[in-house]
């Protein structure tokens, strides 16, 4: 395999195809269910899950099968299978995996854009959903064409691309028992639904966050009053409800309090977080767009990465019982509603951690007040394997070749159900997890962004990973 003609091979398919195919994708508003309970009426998943569909089975890739699965009142799955090449052929299977539902909108997009609105700027492609990552579908087989066209070996692969997972993936475990027969010995598996701490080189993702969410509501009237009359007497919800986070997490600084949040960092990750302080430099934190004079919770870089990466942290996204400003009266509200979202350690178990959340919100209501705490659910985090011999060589080697830098390995702070299934579903199966999300590509906010030649590369060393599992397998 030539590194040269296959980085070259891809850019030019990323420019001739995949990237005018982003363009369309990024215009259709393709929501998760979570976010669209109508998505089925709406039509917008079917119709991204069939341009995949129709761009994949037109690619040049032999051996290559494409089907849409459906399953009853589950969200579609795109399904690719392409047979072993050369003297890889054996029992051996790469899983890859990718999806293609969508956050949805958020304000704040640039005014030449929006979240439905492509726009290519500076080599970033613009718009909700492509770093996120409905790139992934058309990099896979990308990389598959680019190693088939100089006739380098590579073992059966399939693809598995879903369109829930950024509502928790909940239709995936029905999909992998139905398709159970069909996937083989999956020995390695490739998900490209991850980030990167720069622009400059590999990065491999060894350990996600886990997730515990739920609504916490505080009544203490059944209609609101005048202020002047009952506050004094009558407890304010929102100080009730202020007074309840306290019992999870310490306002001055941010920690959570109670142990059974908490898990041990293992020395490996932590010495793999001061390695990538090092890399990053200062990018650790200022690649958050801070307003004003606002510094980071901590200072040290590689604490930084260990607190978004194994420690957990709360963060309100949401509340209801809380009129605008313009339309605040001097009334004593009834009631506040906050959305809870609790990052976990990888280890910890998403559904316990929920539990737990409630039974420490809802005991002892301060006043008496009708306190209920209802779970939006739970998702285990995940923490790698030890990485074998041939894979960290194929890793460091890919991106010595076509980033022309070492790579590097991170934690990253979201969360990514899909992990936890997979790894409980091939317990001996490797893990590449990887991505395009880095500094200021601002998934599920506003202005997410695909960098294209950082894109490009990445599917290279995708091909370039594929083509040593290939080796390996053959010795």
């Amino acid at each position: 395999m030539n590194p040269s003609t296959l980085a070259n091979a891809i850019a030019r398919h990323w420019d001739a195809e995949i990237v005018p195919e982003l363009v369309e994708y990024i215009r259709i508003p393709a929501k998760s269910p979570h976010f669209d309970p109508d998505w089925k009426a709406h039509g917008h998943i079917e119709k991204v899950i069939r341009q995949a569909e129709a761009w994949a089975s037109r690619q040049p890739v032999r051996g290559l099968a494409v089907e849409i699965v459906r399953l009853p009142n589950r969200t579609p799955l795109l399904f690719f299978e392409v047979q072993a090449s050369g003297k890889s052929a054996g029992p051996h299977t790469i899983l890859l995996y990718g999806h293609l539902d969508k956050q949805p909108e958020m304000t704040g997009w640039r005014k030449d854009g929006g979240p439905w609105v492509p726009l290519i700027d500076d080599g970033k492609l613009y718009g909700r959903g492509g770093a996120d990552d409905g790139y992934a579908v058309f990099a896979a087989l990308a990389a598959i064409a680019a190693l088939q066209a100089q006739g380098a070996p590579h073992a059966r692969c399939v693809g598995l691309i879903e369109t829930c997972e950024e509502s928790g993936s909940y239709d995936l475990p029905a999909y992998l028992k139905h398709l159970a027969p069909r996937l083989g010995k999956v020995d390695f598996v490739i998900g490209l639904d991850s980030g990167c701490g720069d622009y400059e080189r590999l990065w491999v993702t060894t350990s996600l966050r886990g997730l515990a969410s739920g609504t916490l509501s505080v009544d203490v009237l059944t209609e609101g009053v005048h202020s002047g009359d009952a506050s004094g007497v009558v407890p304010s919800s929102f100080r009730i409800a202020r007074r309840l986070l306290d019992r999870i997490e310490d306002s001055a600084t941010g920690r959570i309090l109670p142990a059974e949040f908490h898990a041990g960092i293992p020395e490996e990750r932590a010495a793999q977080a001061r390695t990538a302080a090092d890399v990053l430099g200062d990018m650790v934190t200022a690649k958050f767009p801070f307003a004003g004079a606002t510094k980071p919770m901590v200072g040290g870089r590689a604490e930084a990465l260990l607190n978004r990466t194994w420690r957990p942290a709360l963060s309100i996204i949401g509340a209801d019982g809380l009129p605008p400003v313009a339309d605040a009266g001097n009334v004593l509200r009834p009631r506040t509603v906050l959305q809870l979202s609790m990052r976990l350690p990888p280890t910890i178990d998403g559904d316990g951690a929920v539990k737990d959340m409630k039974r420490i919100l809802e005991a002892d209501p301060p006043y008496g007040a009708t306190v209920r705490f209802e779970p939006e659910g739970g998702a285990t985090g995940w923490n790698a394997q030890p990485t074998v011999p041939w894979l960290a060589a194929a890793v460091e080697d890919a991106s010595r070749k076509f980033y022309d830098k070492p790579a590097a390995a991170m934690g990253e702070g979201g969360t990514i159900p899909f992990m936890a299934m997979l790894g409980k579903y091939f317990p001996d199966a490797q893990f590449l997890i990887t991505g395009v999300l880095g500094p200021h590509s601002n998934a599920h906010g506003p202005n997410e962004f695909i960098h294209i030649p950082y894109a490009k590369k990445l599917t290279a060393c995708v091909a370039g990973v594929i083509a040593a599992h290939a080796e390996k397998r053959a010795r």
